[in-house]
């Protein structure tokens, strides 16, 4: 006569099953998780380019700039925060793009209090109609693309927003698993993104 098995027994050997499989199929999945942070497109003409804050290596800057000399853009507005010791991001920015053989003159640097992606949103959006800027180009790091497209669609439904992807070291939707900063990065990214219809 055999042993009555408990209750618990089947489903949780579904439970081990399950778990080794999303195990052993890791790398598809985490791969789709880092990927869906991203909506960026090649790079078209536009009005301006709009370089997001928030991006300290500079990345962010050089990719705007470069579409410059390419002629997708003919300047590009920089927003940024008052930082550190009395430095200004957007100006810190641009006097590192200068050095790195920009001209200063297709910067128009906008600093300004934002603290989100939301705020810098309605910030930077009536200075685009001032502007007279009708196309727009959101520069700022690939993980970041998606939540940032939706959020300036969402403040100025009357201009045309597409984001172009600047690289950051501590992502790569192939693999950002596998570094500290990458997982902070999607991490936090996903908290964003999760927590933005409720203005969090």
């Amino acid at each position: 006569m055999s042993a009555h098995r408990p209750r618990w027994a089947k489903p949780a050997v579904a439970a081990i099953v399950l778990g080794a499989l999303a195990f052993l199929l890791r790398k598809p999945w985490l791969t789709v998780i880092g990927a869906a942070l991203i909506t960026a497109q090649p790079p078209a003409k536009a009005d301006i380019a709009v370089v997001l804050a928030g991006d300290f290596s500079g990345e962010r800057i050089l990719r705007a700039a470069n579409l410059v000399a390419a002629g997708y853009v003919p300047r590009v507005l920089i927003s940024g925060q008052n930082g550190p010791f009395d430095g200004q991001e957007a100006n810190l920015a641009i006097a590192f793009a200068v050095r790195k053989g920009h001209p200063e003159s297709i910067f128009i640097p906008a600093t300004n209090l934002a603290r989100s992606t939301r705020e810098e949103a309605a910030a930077l959006t009536p200075i685009l109609r001032r502007l007279g800027a009708r196309r727009v180009l959101l520069i700022t790091s690939d993980f970041h693309t998606a939540r940032a497209v939706r959020l300036f669609r969402r403040a100025a439904p009357d201009l045309e927003f597409a984001a172009v992807a600047s690289p950051a070291a501590a992502f790569d939707p192939a693999d950002w698993w596998k570094s500290r900063e990458g997982r902070k990065t999607v991490l936090l990214e996903w908290i964003k993104t999760v927590t933005e219809p409720f203005g969090i």
